[in-house]
């Protein structure tokens, strides 16, 4: 595999075995079926690789694989019983008569839907303030692959956005995502929701697998006009007021003020 600058490990019974360098743009390349593969963590995988009729009497073989490989003239059959691998690429190598190597890769993504879903406000509990703006967080717990991971926020059935992870990882991890919102007063008692779905493509499985969180009911409490007072305010002023009248009076005149229940007596 001089030609195409890759290093050949070990041949035995007409497998090639390379590590890198090999050429993808060469013609009469090696065909996957399917051509990208889409599995859930720890379903079976069955894929096959291959060439034209007339490379038959060369070298050919999978590189970099996991699982079992079974190969039948031009065709190889690769398996794996259980996909316990979160980062995983096979290749399907030829060599023609003149030692050139030809690849195809594989692209192969391992999904894992979330455990669960939870949404709150961030650092906020108890009733909302109407004309303030509060955070939402939709927390998504153990899910992979996080950047195929799509959340949508929702109040009611009106959907109030839609975000995406930027995170790469491709092992599962908790993901919280976060949108502003302003309430209004309308909003008391409308239940606030998020959507976590997996987005994997025409290959992927159909529909993309949704979870969804619980349900919570805001409740929005109105704003006091601009130079108001809220009645409770106004009615403790006039008592503590009242008291301190009733005080001075007592200081001036000698009279003795008793409260009994509601009623107020002086002796």
């Amino acid at each position: 595999c001089s030609k195409c600058g890759i290093t050949v490990l070990h041949m035995y019974n007409h497998s090639v075995y390379c590590l890198s360098f090999a050429d993808e743009y060469c013609p009469d390349k090696p065909v996957f079926n399917p051509s990208r593969l889409v599995v859930k963590y720890g379903d079976p995988v069955s894929v096959t690789c291959s060439i034209r009729q007339s490379y038959q009497d060369y070298f050919f073989g999978l590189v970099d694989f996991m699982g079992n490989h079974t190969k039948n003239g031009t065709t190889i059959l690769w398996e794996v019983q259980r996909m316990t691998e979160w980062r995983t690429l096979t290749t399907c190598c030829h060599i023609n008569a003149t030692d050139y190597c030809c690849c195809s890769k594989l692209p192969v993504t391992v999904y894992k839907p979330p455990d669960n879903v939870s949404i709150s406000f961030r650092d906020h509990s108890g009733p909302l303030l109407e004309g303030h703006q509060y955070t939402l967080q939709c927390e998504v717990h153990n899910v992979a692959p996080v950047e195929n991971l799509t959340v949508t926020f929702y109040r009611g059935q009106t959907a109030l956005g839609q975000l995406q992870s930027n995170n790469i990882e491709k092992k599962p991890v908790t993901e919280i995502l976060t949108l502003s919102i302003n309430t209004r007063k309308e909003d008391d008692g409308v239940q606030y929701w998020c959507e976590a779905k997996l987005e994997l493509g025409s290959e992927g499985p159909q529909p993309p697998p949704v979870v969804t969180s619980e349900k919570f009911s805001a409740i929005v409490n109105s704003t006091p006009a601009h130079g108001t007072t809220p009645i409770i305010s106004s009615f403790s002023m006039c008592f503590i007021l009242l008291l301190t009248l009733l005080q001075l009076l007592s200081n001036s005149c000698r009279i003795r003020f008793v409260f009994h229940g509601f009623f107020l007596y002086f002796e």
